[in-house]
């Protein structure tokens, strides 16, 4: 994977085809192979897809210090010029939409066009917080535990319930053996303290927002919210889990795909 140095940080990212950029950012836990790697192949060859791991995520090493929107979006930047793919359309999936957001606000020349699934402006609501804080002391704690919680939370019922018993405790192990849990356990820090109102209602872009219906991570609600602070954004809604572009890639990407032909032709 290519690297490019961001104060002090080697941030890893993955480009795929040429052309137009456009680049995918990925949520808390995530990164860019585990989030998007069903995606990519449904996105036409003719655009420069831009895949970073923002710090706690993937191959990218930093300090391990405390993390901040402005930081991250900062990585996700810099991974796009070092692949010569500004301006770019951008996608943003959970924390990513979040970063997502910042980065159409505080970059704009940049950005052509943004869209945002099941994403959320701030972590004032008191459930959400209540989550994070439990995601934060299962890491510490039980990872099996949250493996579980992670599956049981992040997709739709219907989903689930479609998986073989020996399916959901394979995709269970995987997730003890892989995850980068100190990463997200910093994530998730950052997770609690995330406020980016001000960007959202300054973002003069396209913005396409997706909520997803069944989602128990982070409820639609909290999407219509963003929706609702950017000028003259879309909002959508799938009828998945938070983890709709594993649960629905293809409806996920016809969405993007149509937003983007709509608006740049």
């Amino acid at each position: 994977m290519p690297v490019v140095e961001v104060d002090g940080a080697k941030v890893a990212f993955r480009v795929d085809g040429s052309g137009p950029g456009l680049v995918l950012v990925h949520g808390t836990g995530g990164n860019s192979e585990t989030n998007w790697s069903q995606l990519v192949g449904r996105l036409p060859e003719s655009r420069t897809v831009v895949r970073p791991d923002y710090s706690g995520s993937g191959e990218t090493i930093d300090d391990g210090g405390p993390l901040t929107v402005a930081v991250l979006a900062a990585q996700v930047v810099a991974a796009a010029e070092q692949a010569g793919a500004t301006p770019f359309d951008l996608v943003g999936f959970s924390l990513g939409a979040a970063v997502a957001t910042y980065i159409a606000a505080e970059y704009p020349n940049l950005v052509r066009s943004v869209v945002l699934l099941a994403g959320f402006v701030s972590s004032t609501d008191a459930r959400q917080a209540m989550q994070f804080e439990l995601w934060r002391d299962l890491i510490r704690t039980d990872r099996r535990a949250m493996a579980r919680f992670i599956l049981i939370t992040g997709f739709s019922p219907d989903f689930l319930s479609g998986l073989s018993r020996a399916a959901i405790s394979e995709a269970v192990d995987e997730i003890v053996a892989n995850n980068n849990w100190d990463g997200m356990a910093r994530q998730v820090e950052l997770d609690l303290t995330i406020d980016v109102r001000d960007q959202a209602q300054r973002i003069a872009r396209p913005a396409l927002v997706i909520g997803c219906v069944h989602d128990h991570m982070v409820p639609s609600a909290r999407a219509r919210e963003l929706a609702a602070l950017i000028p003259n954004a879309r909002y959508v809604e799938m009828e998945t889990g938070h983890l709709a572009p594993l649960e629905q890639p293809e409806e996920f990407a016809r969405l993007v795909l149509d937003f983007l032909a709509d608006d740049h032709g």
